[in-house]
């Protein structure tokens, strides 16, 4: 996971009824396989399924809830599609060894272990790839907390820290995440987006999950619903800074601007 040779796209599968998005709601089992047979027919590399909606002043459901939404999910895709990777979109350690258990490969966690102390000791002790993404208080209180004295600085400082947290416990895949829409602003969304190629000093691969979000729909003054194309061309922005993981609603629209991303690299070396 550390060494990718060409950047991944990471389809959103929200087994949840109050995600931003509509289009990337699903309950039943059939509705969960249908939309990911979608995406592997469209060329998804992973799958990152979330029981929690995590969308600014979502509501709070406990940890048992959100366990039984992501396992109802896991178990259909490791039975229909046993070669799929499948991420688990979690802040909380329980949900994630259940999770693990019933057959997902990775950890997404937006708090980074802000929200749970066992969670670095759990992924370690799981031995699957982490995603370390940058988050202040909770998806209910975030939006009250965008001060930041230097962004860029701040938050880079913030995610080392916790990657060398989690190297000492012997965590070897980590992935890191700028934590897009988690506590920023609008313009501090766009200023993380154009420094986003200093997010590499650290060393690990660069996931970034721009898709739909209101920074795109707000300033272009549309609905998440109208905000694919804006979401590809911060995609291709992304990539061309230095992303190596795409997380997004849409696995279509992202492979073509990775394909065409790629095209287009193979020129410049």
């Amino acid at each position: 996971m550390t060494n990718l040779t060409a950047p991944l796209v990471m389809g959103i599968l929200n087994i949840t009824s109050d995600s931003f998005f509509a289009g990337s709601r699903v309950i039943s089992n059939d509705q969960i396989l249908d939309r990911a047979g979608e995406m592997v027919r469209e060329g998804v590399d992973i799958i990152d399924i979330g029981g929690y909606s995590t969308r600014p002043g979502a509501a709070d459901i406990d940890v048992y809830e959100e366990s039984d939404r992501v396992e109802s999910a896991v178990a259909p895709l490791n039975k229909y599609f046993p070669e799929l990777i499948i991420s688990v979109d979690t802040f909380r350690s329980v949900v994630a060894r259940r999770a693990v258990e019933a057959g997902a490969h990775i950890i997404n966690d937006v708090s980074g272990g802000n929200l749970d102390v066992e969670m670095f000791d759990t992924v370690a002790e799981l031995k699957v790839p982490y995603v370390l993404m940058h988050m202040r208080g909770t998806p209910q209180t975030m939006n009250q907390m965008t001060v930041y004295p230097h962004l860029v600085t701040d938050i880079l400082r913030d995610l080392k820290q916790k990657a060398d947290v989690l190297r000492s416990k012997g965590v070897a895949d980590i992935l890191i995440d700028p934590g897009f829409g988690f506590a920023k602003t609008n313009v501090q969304n766009f200023n993380l987006m154009h420094h986003l190629s200093e997010f590499q000093l650290l060393g690990y691969p660069v996931l970034v999950g721009i898709s739909r979000k209101a920074s795109i729909y707000k300033t272009l003054n549309i609905t998440p619903e109208e905000a694919l194309n804006g979401t590809t061309v911060l995609n291709t922005i992304a990539l061309q800074n230095g992303a190596s993981v795409l997380r997004v609603h849409d696995v279509n629209a992202a492979v073509e601007a990775v394909k065409l991303y790629m095209s287009t690299a193979n020129f410049m070396n």
